[in-house]
């Protein structure tokens, strides 16, 4: 099992591969600095947008991004609004791309 990056660490060189590649993205809430967890939202700038968690997938034996909720970018921000009601050391960035980039699975 390999070492867990330290959340701000991670959102910080998520934020700079982004900014090398010319998609705007910001830290909507700062979470725990260590152990927070991460939660990317990719407004797709026509009005709908996806948020994404990562998850434990046993059958890859490693942790994924996994689609948590998608749809109109009202309802996308309240069911994030409700995430970070239940965990307050929640980070939330925000990526806008309308070519639906997020670099989180497989980087192009």
């Amino acid at each position: 099992m390999s070492a867990r990056l330290a959340s701000g660490i991670w959102v910080a060189a998520y934020l700079r591969r982004l900014q090398i590649e010319g998609i705007p993205a910001y830290v909507i809430a700062r979470g725990d600095d260590t152990a927070g967890e991460v939660l990317v939202k990719l407004a797709l700038l026509d009005g709908t947008a996806r948020a994404f968690l990562r998850e434990y997938d046993l059958a890859q034996d490693a942790r994924v991004w996994r689609v948590l909720i998608e749809g109109p970018e009202p309802e996308i921000d309240a069911a994030i609004a409700r995430q970070r009601g239940f965990d307050p050391d929640l980070w939330v960035i925000e990526v806008e791309d309308a070519r639906g980039r997020d670099f989180l699975q497989n980087p192009e």
